[in-house]
This record gives C-alpha cells, structure tokens and sequence, in this order.
C-alpha cells in the first residue's frame, strides 16, 4: 500500500495531467479523468478512496459538491436565459421535466428500481454541463444559433438539475416516517435550503456591493461563508445545505450591484481541481461486478434516454421556435451528461448506502454508464451527424481583439461595417464601457478563463489579435489562442523589447507571432498615431481604381491594418504575410493626417 499523502499527490498530479491532455487534444476533460480512475481502481486496485479517506470521504465528497454547485449557480442569471430565447427556457424548464419524466419510468422497468430511486436517476440525468458541451462544440462547429442554445443550457441546466436531484432526495429519505413526518421533514429541508440559502446569500451580497472585506478576503470570506451556511443548514434540515448554496449562487449571481466575477474565477480555480480530483476518486470507486450487474437493462436505458427522452424534450421545447427540423435534430443527438451527475449522484449513493438503501449501489455505475456512453459516442458521430445535416457553420472568419484601447474600438467598428464579426476582450472597464456605448460585442474578464470558455462563443472567431499594453499577460493570451486556433492565427504589436538586451528579449516561438500590421510597429506608436489625429478608413479597390492608385493617393500616411476580400474573408497586413489584393477588395487603414509622415520608418 503506498503512502497517503503521495497517493493523495498523485492524484492531483494525474488530474492535472489529464486536464492538460484534454486540452491539447481538444476532447472533454472527462474522458481522460475517467480511464485514470478506471485504471488505477477497478482495473489494477492501486487505488482505494474507501481506505484512504476512510469516514472522511463522506464530507469530503458533500464539501467538494457544495463548492461546485455554488460556482455552477454563480452563472446562473436570470437575464441570460431570457436573453437567450424561448428554446432555452424551454429546454431548461419544459425539456428537464420531460427527460426526468421519461427517464425515470425507463429505469423503473429496465432496472428494477423503485420509483423514488427512479426518480432520483432521472433527475441527476437531466444535467448536460459545460465542462463537456465546449470541448464538443469546438470540433463540431454547428451554426451559431445552436451553439449558443448548446452551450447556455449547459450552463443553466447544471444548478436547476441538481436542485431536482436534491428535493428528490430529500422526499426519498423522508418517506421512511408516517406521512405527516414526512411532509414535516420535507417542509424543513425546503424551509432550511431556501430561508438559509436567501438570508445569507442576501446578507454576503450586501457585504460585497459594501466592501465591509479587503479585496485580499474577499474570495476566502465567500468561500467560508458559503460552507459556514452549508454545514449550518444540514445542522437544521438533514441534506439541505445543497439547496442552501445554490439558492445563494443564484441569489448573488442576480442581485443588483455585486460583481461576483473574481469570486467566480477563484471558485473556477477552486472547481477545476475539486472536480479533476473528485471523479479520479470516484471512478476509482466503481466496481466492474456492480457494472455488469445492471445487464441488458442498462442498455435500454441509455438508448432510451439518448434516443426517446432527449429527442422529446427538444422537439416540444422547439414548440413556437423558429427552428427547423434539421436544427432540432442536431439539438436531439448533443446531450452529453459531465462530471455535476457523477458527482451528485456519488454523494447521493454514499447518503442513501448509510442509510440503508440496498438499490443505492445501481445510481453510481448507471450514472457512469450514461457519461461515458454519451460522451464518446456523441463526440465520435457529431461532427459526421452535423455535416449530414448542413448545419456546420462555416469556417470562423470573425476577430476576437484583444485590448479595448481607442483604436482596437475603432478596428472592431470597422470590421463590423465591414461584415467581419469582431468583439474586443479586456479586464479593464473603462475600454470595454467605451466599446459597449459604440455598440461593439465585448467580454469584460479574462479571456483565457474557464469563465470565457463558456460565455465567450470561440466558434465565431478565426483571428486573435493581442492589442493590449499588458505586456505580461500578452504572451499567455497569445500561447492559449494558439492552442485553441492554431498556429497563425493569433498575431500581436512588435515588442520594444525585441531590440532590448538580451535577458530582456522575448523567446523565438512569441516573437514569431508579433509584427502585426507592419514591423517595428508597437502599442505605444499605435496609440501615439491615433491620438494624433489618424483615423480609420476602408476603401475598396476596383478597375478603375487599383492599388496603385490607392499607393498615389495615400503614399507613406496609410497603414494598411487589413483586406478584405468579396468573399469576405478578412487577411492581416503583417511584416510576413503576402497579401494579393484582387479588384473588389477592400483595403481597411490607418491614415494618418496630411501633416504625419507615415507610420512607422
């Protein structure tokens, strides 16, 4: 047996590793986490959470799941999902009650469970999640009107399905007293989750929209609030703390004036050790005797949940929806369940094994079986399933800029007069209030965060452009979007300090990926010729009127910026890019007044 606190390092070291193996490879981290655990449990026995943690994994399961309910119900805004159309609130509300209604009835009669703990199955089942959804979206490109309804119901569904799963098991638990016990014992939990839930969530927002904290507590004062409240409400009502921290997710996520976007990338931070970790450890948990126990039973539930409750649930969501049959079809077959069902249902499994549920062993290996048959049966047929139909968007043709400086606003504009999509990125607001008042899409944060992964649709965008005066953080943009794009397709200033000496100068793989728009040409010359008067024009090239024409017109005051074809594809002018501009192109500069001399010599 090896020594806990090296399994223990191992097991972060593997889930981070996995992490990274998703990301490069672009699959859902799920996947990797899942054969790791497969492996190291059932498969080779190296590892035993059971013994391990011995009576600690209980809590540490509950405090893992409070913790990733919590940061799912902190994106949980109730004008985003009107926002977002009717499709997605029907899919969130309509679409969840038909797949639990037709779920749970499959795993009765396939199965053998009781009602209750049918029910219980399908409400876990509900839940899609992000975590899967974006890795899947990424290589299917469908439209993106579907990409958007695909990646908000992930998002929204996850804290709405594990509220269904709670109350489920709250009555579960609670049938086994007469049923004015029962009716007690479930009024509380309600009464605890949703009393605890909102006078905390209310009284935590007030502190942050007042700044009773420092800035330096405020993520671990949030943090221990929120498990104070969990642990307080369990005390009152058995279980009911996971109601308690959704509703306060949810609460603050809503309330007027708090900015919980640094509380939700710490517990993004937080999140993706927790569930890297967490379902390492429950995988490794599962037994392979417990998994062909289900039979052929388990074969006629995930078709059925796959092949009748998802098709169902989106053709009367679609009820009054302007989609058309090809759409719906496509929204019919991409439902894959992530690490939230696995999750919620092992902590249910371990509550209800305690308490003596002899059907509590079937929830965790159905729950694992759906994951897994979703996950890669859906990511192997997608892309093929997408292309039958016709509704694969396009190559991305769109600019994701990077820097909300006056002239990144004045490029976005132009781009968009222009047909070209483009939405600036920054974590400074002042750049991105500016872009909004000139009606230019814009993502306030990070745009490497897990939080831009969900909210920032990658699928329109072709190009990242680095315009930002962050020099540290400039390099780390531009390493991720390649990583997401591709080589090429992120291109950022020249660096004064590529002429520095040499501790100072920036490595070959980066300095390849600057001289945008011409060599030489820094943020601060950039920002220098605007402030100066130089503005942004686009003319487009013709018979009559060719590039050399242009060249005699404008001579050494034009910065050409890009080109623009009658196509509508959109080429970056750059110090090794070769730009055959063909009549009908459109030539979008920087030009400077009479009085400038040029750009940059």
């Amino acid at each position: 047996m090896f020594d806990p606190s090296l399994m223990l390092v191992g097991v972060g070291l593997l889930s981070i590793a996995c992490q990274y193996i998703a990301y490069r490879i672009h699959i859902p981290a799920i996947l990797p986490l899942l054969i790791a655990g497969l492996l190291l449990g059932p498969a080779f026995g190296v590892l035993n959470p059971d013994a391990l943690f011995g009576e600690l994994l209980f809590p540490i399961v509950s405090l893992s799941v409070a913790i990733i309910l919590f940061e799912g119900s902190l994106t949980l805004r109730l004008n985003d999902l009107a926002g977002h159309g009717a499709m997605v609130r029907n899919m969130c509300s309509l679409g969840a009650l038909v797949t639990w209604a037709v779920s749970s009835p499959i795993a009765h009669f396939a199965l053998g469970m009781s009602w209750p703990m049918a029910f219980l199955f399908g409400a876990i089942v509900t839940v899609t999640g992000p975590t899967v959804i974006v890795p899947m979206l990424r290589s299917v490109r469908p439209s993106s009107k579907l990409s958007n309804i695909l990646r908000w119901e992930g998002i929204i569904i996850d804290p709405i399905g594990a509220l269904a799963a709670v109350l489920v098991y709250e009555y579960l638990i609670s049938t086994q007293n007469a049923v004015m016990h029962t009716l007690a014992a479930f009024g509380l939990t309600l009464a605890a989750g949703f009393g605890i839930g909102l006078v905390v969530g209310y009284l935590l927002g007030i502190m942050l929209r007042n700044r009773w904290v420092p800035h330096y507590l405020k993520n671990t004062a949030v943090l221990t609030i929120m498990l104070g409240a969990f642990a307080a409400s369990n005390e009152i009502a058995h279980e009911s703390g996971l109601l308690t921290v959704t509703v306060m997710g949810m609460l603050l996520a809503n309330m007027r004036g708090v900015d919980v976007e640094d509380i939700l990338e710490f517990k993004e931070t937080l999140s993706v050790l927790l569930i890297s970790a967490l379902f390492i450890l429950l995988a490794a948990r599962l037994e392979l005797g417990s998994i062909q126990q289900l039979g052929v039973g388990a074969v006629f539930v995930v078709g059925g949940i796959m092949l009748i409750a998802r098709p169902l649930s989106i053709w009367l969501s679609a009820i009054g929806t302007d989609l058309n049959w090809r759409e719906k079809v496509l929204l019919s077959w991409i439902a894959p369940r992530g690490i939230v069902a696995a999750a919620v249902s092992a902590l249910f499994a371990l509550k209800l094994e305690k308490l003596g549920y002899a059907e509590a062993h079937l929830l965790v290996p159905m729950v694992f079986l759906v994951i897994i048959a979703t996950v890669v049966f859906q990511s192997l047929t997608s892309v093929h399933v997408a292309s039958w139909l016709g509704v694969r968007a396009p190559k991305p043709r769109g600019v994701l800029i990077f820097g909300g400086s006056t002239f990144s606003r004045m490029l976005a504009g132009e781009l968009i007069a222009n047909d070209i999509p483009a939405q600036i990125a920054d974590t400074n607001w002042d750049g991105i209030r500016r872009a909004r008042m000139d009606n230019i899409p814009t993502y306030y944060g990070n745009p490497m965060s897990e939080h831009a992964e969900r909210n920032l649709d990658m699928a329109l965008f072709g190009e990242v452009l680095v315009l930002s005066p962050y020099r540290q953080l400039n390099p780390l943009v531009t390493y991720h979007f390649e990583y997401v794009l591709g080589q090429g397709r992120v291109r950022g200033l020249s660096s004064v300090e590529q002429e520095s000496r040499p501790s100072h100068q920036v490595s070959d793989s980066y300095a390849r990926t600057l001289g945008l728009f011409q060599q030489g040409l820094s943020y601060g010359q950039l920002a220098g010729l605007v402030s100066r008067g130089s503005v942004i024009k686009a003319t487009r090239l013709s018979d009559e009127f060719s590039e050399d024409d242009y060249l005699e017109q404008y001579g050494d005051r034009a910065l050409k910026l890009c080109a623009v074809s009658d196509s509508g594809i959109c080429q970056f002018f750059a110090q090794d890019s070769e730009i055959k501009l063909k009549p009908d192109s459109v030539i979008i500069s920087l030009i400077s007044p009479e009085k400038e001399t040029g750009p940059v010599k």
